[in-house]
């Protein structure tokens, strides 16, 4: 994959699920890594969880104080990854106007703002996580495939008018992430166990599937303006 030893990278959303699997798997090639989560609380585990050189600092992308606040002291990263997602999915008349901005602000805004702000080394990269429902519309998640597919297209334009910094987009299925913890455990399994059931690829996405992709954007210095559909064949079927 490369060694990404000396290099910075900056995982936003790093406290759990991919961004954490990602923060990790960047650190085991060398990178000097940053975490940044809403939850101090999640990034004392996650550091911990990275290990030695890892660091770990609180962030809101919902907040443009905040966000610019962070990027402030001039560190400049090598590497940028934005995780960080809060979203609600319900049919459009039946979801609350105010947790359609809130979603919105979130998962589209909350990655306008970083890269509006992240100071990135040239021939570095930014990569957005979005998500299959922007090629694959469900039922009752209208809203939720719309952020993805503009972030998708955010991703294209910021190749151009950030060049030479690199942007890419990872673009997940069904992954096995505390998101779902809330389930019971019984129904969780049931869950994990249908989508296994009928995707091409047999087995439900695991984190450390989609940091693969997204440390290969960081490797490549051909890859930008791209979007990679890590999904296990959900699209197809």
């Amino acid at each position: 994959m490369g060694d990404l030893s000396g290099q910075r990278v900056l995982v936003v959303g790093g406290s759990s699920g991919l961004g954490l699997a990602t923060a990790q798997a960047a650190a085991r090639l060398g990178a000097t890594v940053t975490v940044a989560s809403r939850s101090q609380e999640k990034i004392d585990a996650a550091v911990g969880a990275i290990g030695t050189g890892a660091e770990g600092r609180v962030l809101d992308t919902t907040s443009d104080a905040a966000v610019e606040a962070f990027f402030a002291g001039g560190t400049v990263y090598d590497h940028v990854v934005v995780t960080a997602a809060q979203t609600k999915a319900a049919a459009v008349r039946e979801l609350p106007l105010a947790d359609a901005f809130a979603s919105m602000n979130s998962k589209f805004w909350g990655a306008y703002r970083v890269a509006r702000a992240a100071p990135i080394r040239d021939g570095g990269s930014l990569t957005f996580v979005t998500g299959v429902l922007a090629i694959r519309p469900r039922k009752g998640a209208a809203i939720q495939g719309a952020i993805n597919a503009g972030l998708e297209a955010l991703a294209q334009g910021l190749a151009l008018e950030l060049a030479p910094v690199r942007v890419n987009a990872v673009s997940p299925g069904l992954v096995v992430t505390p998101l779902y913890d809330r389930m019971a455990a019984e129904a969780r399994q049931a869950m994990y166990d249908r989508a296994a059931a009928t995707l091409p690829a047999g087995l439900v996405g695991r984190p450390e599937h989609i940091a693969t992709q997204i440390l290969a954007f960081i490797a490549n210095p051909y890859a930008t303006g791209s979007t990679v559909y890590i999904h296990g064949g959900s699209a197809l079927v």
